[in-house]
């Protein structure tokens, strides 16, 4: 048990070390890096549980023996004493099993800030990269104390392909080379901030090398060195042009502090596109469904199908549903206007008045639901609700595509 747990507690974290490089392949098998940091997450905290059940197998025994209550196992001369490199790593159990301790302390520490909603962004953003450091200290405790008769098995073989994959991670993660072919830099030449809704409408015009964007992608956006890069979604259609907006909503106090401290001019640091919340597939009748700041990619894709080059999606038919609790009267009426010129039918809510959005709702005021490909982006427990409520309906699951919120 203490092999089997140590096993898969690293194993788990070296996956989870891979997928934070942001791999494109993997992002595209798993519908998305919003998807596939959902995955990190619930990686880390496997990883974590697994972590914990390893050194409770390791200290029990030992504690139950200082407490008397168990004897000590007789020691008896091992195969791994008699070869070199064995041997050698048999001398250096002390310093692994140490090493694995202190680490194990370490890791449950910086999980949970990682974990704990309330612990500031740009405060995550550095102490998360510790857990790179503890992971390559992890691997030498792991490769140190690997039982020598695995070595000749394919688990051995399989756990250093894993572990030199999330150390090559670790080491992109420290030098902060993550995504750097994919980074470009750019200033701000407009901004304007609706104040009723507290959303801050930002053009940027791209100075190097972008390699453009579809409707529905995000990128993870430097506006501070030291707060680091935060995702946003891209409420601009890409025409060629270098440039690309945000819509950024006043959620936390860095979001807030935006519209004070931007100016137009600022140098900005862009990464991306990530995303696969691509709206060519599916069938041509569409609904789309917007909470609050969600409505970003579908502004996006409005924009797209207002230019010439998607003259082939005329033949789709699209209601969109927006529920706000802040209604903004110049961003309703500019969405309203878009819409209109992309032949897009929409609904806007104000909660407040009309009620919570609801699946029945939808259904009403769209006749062919049943022949719909849904497009969700909104409050995660919004976009369960619906989920799970056209699923019912009998509404397949792979034709309910929806964005998380949630990247931490």
């Amino acid at each position: 048990m203490i092999s089997y747990t140590g096993i898969m507690a690293i194993a788990v974290m070296s996956i989870g070390m891979i997928l934070a490089t942001r791999p494109l392949i993997i992002e595209a098998k798993l519908g998305g890096l919003d998807k596939t940091y959902r995955l990190h997450k619930w990686l880390g905290i496997t990883g974590l549980i697994f972590s914990v059940l390893h050194y409770l197998w390791v200290m029990v025994p030992k504690w139950l023996v200082g407490w008397g209550l168990m004897n000590k196992p007789a020691r008896h001369r091992s195969h791994e004493e008699t070869i070199t490199i064995l041997r050698y790593f048999k001398e250096q159990h002390g310093l692994a099993e140490s090493i694995g301790e202190w680490a194990f302390y370490a890791v449950i520490l910086f999980m949970i800030l990682a974990l704990v909603k309330w612990f500031p962004y740009r405060y995550f953003f550095k102490t998360h990269r510790f857990i790179a450091v503890i992971y390559l200290f992890l691997v030498f405790h792991s490769i140190i104390l690997m039982k020598s008769n695995y070595w000749g098995e394919v688990i051995a073989s399989l756990l250093v392909l894993l572990m030199l994959g999330g150390t090559i991670g670790a080491f992109l993660s420290l030098s902060r080379k993550i995504g750097v072919s994919r980074r470009a830099v750019g200033s701000i030449n407009k901004i304007h901030y609706h104040s009723d809704n507290r959303v801050l409408n930002l053009s940027i015009d791209i100075q190097n090398s972008w390699n453009g964007h579809e409707a529905g992608q995000f990128a993870f956006v430097t506006f501070d060195k030291e707060e680091g890069p935060h995702p946003f979604t891209i409420s601009s259609a890409w025409n060629n042009d270098a440039r690309i907006e945000f819509l950024i909503k006043g959620l936390g106090d860095y979001t807030r502090r935006l519209p004070s401290v931007l100016q137009t001019g600022d140098k900005v640091e862009i990464e991306g596109p990530y995303g696969q919340f691509d709206f060519s597939t599916g069938s041509t009748r569409q609904i789309w469904v917007a909470g609050g700041i969600g409505i970003t990619p579908f502004i996006a894709r409005i924009e797209a199908l207002s230019t010439s080059k998607h003259d082939s999606q005329v033949g789709q038919c699209i209601d969109l549903f927006y529920s706000t609790n802040e209604p903004d009267e110049s961003f309703i009426n500019a969405l309203k206007k878009s819409s209109k010129m992309a032949g897009v039918r929409l609904h806007v809510l104000v909660a407040n008045k009309d009620g919570l959005l609801n699946t029945e709702q939808i259904c009403r005021q769209v006749d062919d639901w049943e022949n719909s490909t849904i497009w969700f982006c909104g409050p995660k427990n919004f976009g369960k609700a619906l989920r799970q409520d056209f699923m019912n309906k009998g509404i397949a699951n792979e034709n309910f595509h929806y964005e998380l919120f949630d990247m931490r």
